[in-house]
Protein backbone atom coordinates (compact mmCIF):
# COMPACT_ATOMS: atom_id res chain seq x y z
CA UNK A 1 0.00 0.00 0.00
CA UNK A 2 1.32 3.42 -0.96
CA UNK A 3 1.82 6.21 1.55
CA UNK A 4 -0.85 8.39 -0.07
CA UNK A 5 -3.45 5.70 0.67
CA UNK A 6 -2.80 6.09 4.42
CA UNK A 7 -3.22 9.89 4.54
CA UNK A 8 -7.06 9.99 4.66
CA UNK A 9 -7.17 7.29 7.37
CA UNK A 10 -4.63 9.30 9.38
CA UNK A 11 -7.03 12.27 9.37
CA UNK A 12 -9.86 9.91 10.33
CA UNK A 13 -7.84 8.53 13.24
CA UNK A 14 -6.96 12.08 14.33
CA UNK A 15 -10.73 12.76 14.36
CA UNK A 16 -11.10 9.76 16.72
CA UNK A 17 -8.34 11.05 19.00
CA UNK A 18 -10.06 14.43 19.24
CA UNK A 19 -13.35 12.71 20.10
CA UNK A 20 -11.74 10.68 22.87
CA UNK A 21 -10.05 13.81 24.23
CA UNK A 22 -13.42 15.60 24.13
CA UNK A 23 -14.94 12.82 26.26
CA UNK A 24 -12.06 12.99 28.74
CA UNK A 25 -12.36 16.79 28.96
CA UNK A 26 -16.14 16.52 29.52
CA UNK A 27 -15.65 14.08 32.36
CA UNK A 28 -12.96 16.36 33.81
CA UNK A 29 -15.26 19.41 33.70
CA UNK A 30 -13.52 21.23 30.85
CA UNK A 31 -16.69 21.71 28.83
CA UNK A 32 -15.49 24.54 26.59
CA UNK A 33 -12.38 22.58 25.60
CA UNK A 34 -14.53 19.52 24.93
CA UNK A 35 -16.90 21.46 22.66
CA UNK A 36 -13.98 22.98 20.74
CA UNK A 37 -12.39 19.54 20.28
CA UNK A 38 -15.66 18.25 18.81
CA UNK A 39 -15.71 21.15 16.34
CA UNK A 40 -12.07 20.56 15.35
CA UNK A 41 -12.90 16.86 14.87
CA UNK A 42 -15.59 17.96 12.41
CA UNK A 43 -12.92 19.75 10.37
CA UNK A 44 -10.80 16.59 10.33
CA UNK A 45 -13.85 14.60 9.22
CA UNK A 46 -14.41 17.05 6.39
CA UNK A 47 -10.84 16.65 5.15
CA UNK A 48 -10.54 12.85 5.30
CA UNK A 49 -13.22 12.21 2.68
CA UNK A 50 -11.97 14.95 0.38
CA UNK A 51 -8.41 13.64 0.65
CA UNK A 52 -9.52 10.08 -0.06
CA UNK A 53 -11.26 11.21 -3.25
CA UNK A 54 -8.43 13.51 -4.39
CA UNK A 55 -5.76 10.89 -3.72
CA UNK A 56 -7.90 8.11 -5.20
CA UNK A 57 -7.53 6.31 -1.86
CA UNK A 58 -11.16 5.47 -1.10
CA UNK A 59 -11.58 2.05 0.47
CA UNK A 60 -14.13 -0.04 2.33
CA UNK A 61 -11.77 -0.03 5.32
CA UNK A 62 -11.66 3.78 5.26
CA UNK A 63 -15.47 3.97 5.05
CA UNK A 64 -15.91 1.70 8.08
CA UNK A 65 -13.14 3.43 10.04
CA UNK A 66 -14.72 6.81 9.32
CA UNK A 67 -18.10 5.65 10.68
CA UNK A 68 -16.59 4.19 13.84
CA UNK A 69 -14.60 7.35 14.50
CA UNK A 70 -17.64 9.53 13.73
CA UNK A 71 -19.71 7.62 16.28
CA UNK A 72 -17.16 8.46 18.98
CA UNK A 73 -16.50 12.09 17.96
CA UNK A 74 -20.04 13.13 16.99
CA UNK A 75 -22.21 10.64 18.86
CA UNK A 76 -20.58 9.70 22.15
CA UNK A 77 -18.52 12.87 22.77
CA UNK A 78 -21.38 15.39 22.28
CA UNK A 79 -23.79 13.21 24.28
CA UNK A 80 -21.36 12.91 27.20
CA UNK A 81 -20.66 16.65 26.99
CA UNK A 82 -24.36 17.53 27.26
CA UNK A 83 -24.89 14.93 29.98
CA UNK A 84 -21.99 16.42 31.93
CA UNK A 85 -23.14 20.02 31.47
CA UNK A 86 -26.81 19.61 32.37
CA UNK A 87 -28.63 16.42 31.34
CA UNK A 88 -27.33 14.63 34.45
CA UNK A 89 -29.71 16.77 36.53
CA UNK A 90 -32.65 14.97 34.89
CA UNK A 91 -31.68 11.61 36.41
CA UNK A 92 -32.82 8.58 34.41
CA UNK A 93 -34.44 10.82 31.77
CA UNK A 94 -31.08 12.50 31.18
CA UNK A 95 -29.41 9.10 30.85
CA UNK A 96 -32.06 7.94 28.38
CA UNK A 97 -31.66 11.10 26.28
CA UNK A 98 -27.89 10.58 26.26
CA UNK A 99 -28.30 6.96 25.13
CA UNK A 100 -30.93 7.99 22.56
CA UNK A 101 -28.53 10.46 20.93
CA UNK A 102 -25.76 7.86 20.72
CA UNK A 103 -28.09 5.07 19.53
CA UNK A 104 -29.69 7.16 16.77
CA UNK A 105 -26.23 8.23 15.65
CA UNK A 106 -25.08 4.60 15.49
CA UNK A 107 -28.23 3.59 13.61
CA UNK A 108 -27.80 6.46 11.14
CA UNK A 109 -24.19 5.48 10.42
CA UNK A 110 -25.05 1.79 10.02
CA UNK A 111 -27.91 2.62 7.66
CA UNK A 112 -25.68 4.94 5.65
CA UNK A 113 -22.98 2.25 5.32
CA UNK A 114 -25.42 -0.39 4.10
CA UNK A 115 -27.53 1.62 1.64
CA UNK A 116 -26.85 2.59 -1.93
CA UNK A 117 -25.60 6.17 -1.86
CA UNK A 118 -27.03 8.42 -4.55
CA UNK A 119 -25.64 11.81 -3.50
CA UNK A 120 -28.42 12.49 -1.00
CA UNK A 121 -28.21 12.19 2.76
CA UNK A 122 -31.28 10.67 4.39
CA UNK A 123 -31.46 12.26 7.82
CA UNK A 124 -29.01 14.85 9.06
CA UNK A 125 -25.45 13.47 9.14
CA UNK A 126 -24.04 12.72 12.59
CA UNK A 127 -21.13 15.10 11.95
CA UNK A 128 -23.57 17.98 11.59
CA UNK A 129 -25.70 17.07 14.61
CA UNK A 130 -22.62 16.48 16.76
CA UNK A 131 -21.24 19.86 15.70
CA UNK A 132 -24.57 21.54 16.47
CA UNK A 133 -24.48 19.98 19.94
CA UNK A 134 -20.95 21.32 20.35
CA UNK A 135 -22.19 24.81 19.44
CA UNK A 136 -25.19 24.47 21.77
CA UNK A 137 -22.78 23.45 24.53
CA UNK A 138 -20.65 26.55 23.96
CA UNK A 139 -23.78 28.67 24.24
CA UNK A 140 -25.04 26.79 27.31
CA UNK A 141 -21.70 27.23 29.06
CA UNK A 142 -21.82 31.01 28.66
CA UNK A 143 -25.58 31.57 28.91
CA UNK A 144 -28.38 29.74 30.62
CA UNK A 145 -30.51 27.30 28.61
CA UNK A 146 -33.57 25.81 30.28
CA UNK A 147 -32.84 22.13 30.93
CA UNK A 148 -36.14 21.03 29.39
CA UNK A 149 -35.51 23.08 26.25
CA UNK A 150 -32.04 21.57 26.07
CA UNK A 151 -33.47 18.05 26.43
CA UNK A 152 -36.00 18.71 23.66
CA UNK A 153 -33.28 20.09 21.35
CA UNK A 154 -31.12 16.99 21.90
CA UNK A 155 -34.11 14.70 21.25
CA UNK A 156 -34.99 16.59 18.05
CA UNK A 157 -31.39 16.40 16.83
CA UNK A 158 -31.38 12.68 17.64
CA UNK A 159 -34.54 12.11 15.64
CA UNK A 160 -33.22 14.22 12.76
CA UNK A 161 -30.37 11.74 12.23
CA UNK A 162 -32.72 8.83 11.54
CA UNK A 163 -35.65 10.63 9.94
CA UNK A 164 -36.39 9.43 6.42
CA UNK A 165 -38.30 12.66 5.76
CA UNK A 166 -35.16 14.81 5.89
CA UNK A 167 -33.13 14.69 2.69
CA UNK A 168 -30.03 16.77 2.08
CA UNK A 169 -28.14 16.87 -1.20
CA UNK A 170 -24.46 16.14 -0.73
CA UNK A 171 -22.14 18.83 -2.07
Amino acid sequence: MKLKEHIPNTFTTFNLGLGVLAIIKSISGYYTVSAILILIAALMDRFDGELARKLNAESELGKQLDSLCDLVSFGVAPAILMWSIDLNTLGIIGILITIYFIATGAYRLARYNTMEFKGIYIGIPITITGSIVGLIALYAIKYYINIYLLAIMICLLSYSMVSTKIRIKKR
